[in-house]
């Protein structure tokens, strides 16, 4: 297996988008093509978001997205956000996703991070413990999310 990590082409979006039917079964639809070339273009430029892909034998795989957000505590180092983890179903259980999760937490101590986030809502032990042996911790902080529609 010839396994490599690197940062997403901006002429992969139709790769990404295949892999993201692997995140969830049934998901919002795609807005219209100006949003979407309009969304993806952001995501490609902007130096503080990495849209990192795994490819097995050159075929994108697995993919995450960190976020470097600044921060003026923690000496004013940025902290990392990682969203969107998603390894398509045929290859999962071969280390993909680890690796993966290590060359972006990586990324965020080069760019010195003073810690990355990572929320999930699946609640099943073994996609919990797949995140314990990429390198994060369930025992820290509690996650709360809200959403517009909960606003009362």
């Amino acid at each position: 297996m010839n396994l490599q990590i690197r940062a997403i082409r901006p002429d992969e979006l139709p790769v990404l988008l295949e892999l993201y039917q692997h995140l969830h079964a049934a998901d919002e639809p795609l807005p219209d093509a100006a949003t979407l070339t309009r969304v993806w273009d952001e995501l490609c430029t902007d130096p503080k978001l990495h849209c990192l892909v795994a490819t097995v034998d050159d075929a994108p795989v697995a993919s995450c997205i960190l976020a470097i957000i600044p921060n003026l505590t923690r000496g004013a180092r940025p902290y990392g956000l990682i969203e969107n983890v998603v390894t398509h179903a045929d290859y999962r259980r071969r280390g993909i996703g680890t690796a993966l999760l290590q060359h972006a937490l990586a990324v965020a101590w080069e760019h010195n991070c003073y810690k990355v986030m990572l929320l999930t809502g699946r609640k099943d032990e073994k996609v919990f413990q797949f995140y314990e042996q990429a390198g994060f911790r369930r025992d820290v902080k509690t996650g709360f999310i809200a959403y517009p529609d909960d606003v009362a």
